[in-house]
């Protein structure tokens, strides 16, 4: 009796349509991503198909008031799902952790530096303002760790893309803002920081720095093609922190910070959940084994061990609060 022959593995595509909004920092971001598949798969070729989602649209509202940062996502989220784009490039800090019916991040990149960048026109740091003076972001985490510092300070909302948020302070609406160093340094404009914010004052979001590949997860071929940019180091990371975040119960523009590293074959995380007005913080670390092969499987572990020993230091009586 002869065995039936194998089904045939289906032949790869030739061209990738990848999604991206059209700001410059996710064109930088599209470009990238399109040069490290094209690197990897010699003859592939990636064809960029512009989006502007609806939180590019509406730039005159906090971003928790119109929904979070989940609004950057969901037309191309939408358009991957009904096989207009065959993958899309996001910010991993602002994707939900929870995957969209049929679709899932297929790579994460190399992570660049995850700290936050402090943007002050007049020089100094955050404990050199000036009593009550006003500090740029529309991130919840941001402003309650900056008031965790400076209880002084008023906290107002700024919008718009890194150049713009930028230029408001320049301007003098704010005396100081707030954005994700990984932005200055991809579009080349660190010398706009005054300076790099440690992590005692400002833990950064889950997933900040990093790259997240979205597929459709019954597209085998692409799936392949883009697994090649995984960085096993960034997967475990990423996904303790964004574990934590998802077993916390909070969405993305959460007041809940968290930053994890791979040390001697150890994965540590670091996760912090501080209220709005900055009076009361859970501090929580966590840790295991590292494994290569499996990157995910740690992450969750670490996520999810620092999160019940946050909720067992009363986090959800914060996170309530702040939703409230």
């Amino acid at each position: 009796m002869t065995s039936p022959e194998p089904t045939p593995r289906p032949a790869p595509p030739t061209v990738l349509r990848l999604g991206t909004r059209t700001s410059r920092l996710a064109t930088w971001q599209a470009n990238h991503v399109a040069a490290e598949l094209e690197a990897a798969w010699p003859g592939l070729v990636v064809e960029k198909v512009p989006f502007v989602t609806e939180g590019d649209k509406v730039l005159d509202k906090p971003l928790p008031e119109i929904g979070g940062k989940g609004l950057f996502t969901v037309e191309l989220e939408a358009a991957l799902g009904a096989g207009r784009i065959d993958l899309a490039v996001h910010s991993l800090k602002d994707l939900p952790t929870d995957d969209p019916p049929g679709l899932t991040v297929g790579a994460t990149t190399r992570r660049e530096d995850p700290r936050d960048a402090w943007i002050c026109p007049a020089g100094g740091g955050v404990d050199d303002l000036p009593p009550g003076a006003t500090v740029g972001t529309s991130s919840l985490r941001r402003g309650s760790q900056l008031l965790r510092r400076r209880p002084d300070l008023v906290i107002r909302s700024i919008r718009g893309n890194v150049e713009t948020r930028i230029r408001k302070v320049k301007e003098g609406g704010y005396h100081a803002g707030v954005l994700a160093l990984a932005g200055l340094s991809r579009l080349e404009i660190e010398g706009e920081a005054a300076s790099i914010l440690d992590l005692d004052t400002m833990l950064p979001a889950p997933g900040q720095a990093a790259l997240g590949v979205q597929v459709r997860a019954d597209d085998d071929a692409v799936r392949r093609l883009v697994g090649a940019l995984d960085h096993a180091e960034t997967r475990a990371a990423v996904t303790a922190e964004r574990q934590f975040l998802a077993s916390l119960g909070g969405g993305c523009s959460a007041p809940i910070a968290a930053y994890s590293t791979v040390e001697g074959g150890r994965l540590h995380l670091r996760g912090r959940v501080v209220s709005l007005d900055g009076a009361q913080t859970v501090e929580v670390e966590a840790e295991a084994p590292f494994d290569p092969h499996h990157p995910a499987r740690a992450g969750r572990e670490v996520g999810e061990a620092a999160a019940q020993d946050a909720l067992a230091q009363g986090a959800a009586v914060v996170l309530a609060e702040a939703s409230a």
